[in-house]
């Protein structure tokens, strides 16, 4: 079984190579992905709306990643293939090795080392 921080490492390993089969497998059958913009979208939802936006990740950035027990936050730097970047931390439920839930909180959006304003996805 793997630790919570393993686990999330994995998930996020699988996300950014695009294996969607190592991601859906450590994710719980009762999996929750919510953010500012979806509240609690189950595990097909999250691969309907969640899973394409990676395609466009050119690099990952894990800059803590911080757990107790069954929970954890971590926050990344994402670098996209335009050139624009952005920080989130999300919040992990874990049991025994499978992802239950995700909630993510984002960050402003940069290129060039300039504030970028976004607005939500369609």
């Amino acid at each position: 079984m793997r630790e919570t921080p393993d686990a999330i490492r994995a998930f996020y390993q699988a996300y950014h190579e695009r294996d969607r089969a190592a991601a859906s497998a450590l994710m719980d059958e009762g999996f929750t992905f919510t953010s500012p913009y979806d509240e609690a979208l189950g595990k097909a939802e999250y691969f309907q709306r969640c899973w394409e936006p990676g395609s466009h990740h050119v690099a990952f950035e894990e800059e803590r990643l911080i757990a107790d027990g069954e929970g954890a936050f971590l926050t990344y730097l994402v670098t996209l293939d335009d050139g624009r970047s952005f920080r989130n931390t999300e919040y992990f439920e874990v049991r025994e090795g499978r992802i239950l839930s995700v909630t993510v909180y984002f960050g402003a959006t940069y290129r060039n080392g300039a504030y970028e304003a976004q607005s939500p996805a369609g």
